[in-house]
């Protein structure tokens, strides 16, 4: 197979139609990683055709429950086997270090050992009473045909497995577009379907650009389902487009998430540093560059000084460069598009009347920064409010902003003020406290004393324009699925409705 053709349809390798390519570039370095296929509409239509017919026609959506399961565990063990080559790639094409991109691995293995479980575990249907004893009614859950899984750069693989795995548990088919900026990984994986024996068909692939190829995806009259993770803007763009075909969707378009500090949560010095550390991390990992990302920090004012002073401290201290080098902590932004929205937004902020208390450029190059890298320093800005573009907008980058409070009241009042409800976390000593603040906060995820950790178990997703369903969890598979209510009169009778 040549590096060009990462286009997979009914089971075939090949470039895109137009021979058009695409250039892959390592954020740290801004030199030429791979060179993909760069698919058009005629290659999404034939990765569709493909896909209906492996449906409508094909063996996989009658495929015994156990034997899908059977093959979701292959695939998991084919992920461990490449472990170590799959963390390389997903740190070279986003930027982010290698240990991470192993977690990554890790979590997707459990992505899809987890779906395995649970559909192993269902019954047959839901009895229903009908109130006769010769009425059988059941309730069953067949799969809805063909779906768009759009991913996005941040997660490739990660968020391409929250969608692949409970689709193909329930029986669907798909055609998978990754972002064009990381799309290596998830090329990985479509082998990987098919090395653990999907039939053909069943798991299509198309790189390229959301336009045409999501675009078209997102309105094909032959896609049941469009599952999108990225940007609200896009997000909105695919909700117009599968309108006119009234087609599920399923949204997950990120989220400006607070991190509430009380005081209490700082009583000992153990306690600060913990969350003080807690921060860092809500914050910073991978570049900020994650939709749950607790890029808003709501502090009591009794402490707010002392806190930031020793995040600010700590921030200037991580240590940047290319992910797959030793010692680096954090790695750059995505692409030159992302490091110039940083820059605008930080410049925006500092026009507001923001402090900035440490980084706010790009720092200097070295030996593991080279100089044509995205880098930018995690940055930390004290004395924002809720009128503040860096404070409303998913900035999706190393900047943290800083709000304070004095009541509990006020805290929940800052946290709920805004158009997203993705996730958020409450920090406090106070059991009664940290129950009725999560209680109040209307966010799909609210984490007590903790931040950035999910289970495959439990549902994610968010309020507001956070999104539209749910992934992981019973929830996640359910987006996959329609249900079918099935009544079966076992002694039929003349109705006599009519006289004649």
């Amino acid at each position: 197979m040549s590096s060009v053709e990462t286009i997979h349809v009914n089971g075939v390798w090949r470039a895109a139609a137009s021979g058009a390519q695409r250039e892959v570039l390592d954020p740290a370095d801004a030199k030429t990683l791979a060179v993909v296929a760069e698919g058009g509409t005629e290659d999404t239509d034939a990765a569709v055709a493909a896909a209906r017919a492996a449906f409508d026609t094909g063996p996989w959506p009658h495929t015994p429950v156990a034997e899908r399961a059977a093959l979701l565990r292959r695939v998991a063990d084919l992920l461990q086997r490449d472990r170590e080559t799959i963390a390389l790639i997903e740190s070279r094409d986003t930027g982010k270090t290698v240990a991470e991109g192993g977690i990554d691995v890790d979590c997707v293995t459990d992505a899809f050992r987890y779906f395995a479980d649970l559909v192993i575990g269902e019954g047959a249907g839901r009895v229903v009473d009908a109130g006769s004893a010769t009425v059988h009614s059941v309730v069953v859950h067949e799969p809805v045909g063909v779906c768009a899984l759009i991913a996005p750069w941040n997660y490739p693989l990660l968020q391409a497995s929250w969608k692949v795995a409970p689709a193909l548990a329930a029986g669907n088919t798909f055609v998978i577009k990754p972002s064009e900026v990381t799309p290596l990984s998830t090329v990985h994986l479509v082998r990987l379907l098919a090395e653990a024996g999907l039939p053909d068909g069943v798991a299509n692939l198309v790189t390229g650009a959301g336009d045409p190829v999501g675009a078209r995806l997102s309105e094909h009259p032959d896609v049941d389902l469009v599952s999108f993770t990225g940007g609200l803007s896009s997000g909105i763009k695919v909700m117009q487009a599968a309108a006119p075909t009234v087609k599920k969707v399923a949204l997950e378009l990120g989220g400006k998430n607070p991190n509430v500090v009380f005081a209490d949560a700082c009583a000992t010095d153990e306690d600060f540093d913990t969350a003080v550390d807690q921060a860092l991390n809500a914050a910073f990992i991978h570049s900020g560059q994650v939709c749950s990302a607790g890029s808003r920090l709501i502090i009591e004012e009794s402490v707010r000084e002392r806190f930031v002073t020793e995040l600010a401290r700590r921030a200037e201290l991580i240590k940047l460069g290319r992910g797959t080098e030793e010692g680096v902590e954090c790695g750059p932004l995505v692409s030159a598009q992302q490091l110039d929205k940083i820059e605008a937004y930080v410049a925006s902020a500092v026009a507001e009347g923001a402090t900035v208390r440490c980084g706010g450029a790009q720092p200097e190059p070295s030996a593991v920064r080279p100089a044509a890298g995205y880098f930018y320093a995690p940055t930390v800005l004290d004395g924002c409010h809720r009128e503040m573009k860096v404070v409303r907008e998913e900035t999706f980058g190393p900047i943290l902003t800083v709000e304070t409070f004095r009541t509990e009241d006020e805290a929940v009042t800052l946290a709920n003020d805004t158009e997203y409800g993705l996730a958020g976390a409450v920090w406090t000593k106070d059991a009664g406290r940290a129950r009725r603040v999560a209680g109040r906060l209307r966010h799909g995820t609210v984490w007590i004393n903790d931040y950035h950790p999910y289970l495959p178990q439990a549902e994610w997703g968010g309020f507001g324009k956070s999104g539209i369903g749910r992934e992981l969890g019973p929830a996640g598979l359910a987006e996959y699925r329609e249900a079918k209510h099935i009544y079966q009169n076992l002694e039929p009778q003349p109705v006599r409705w009519f006289a004649g």
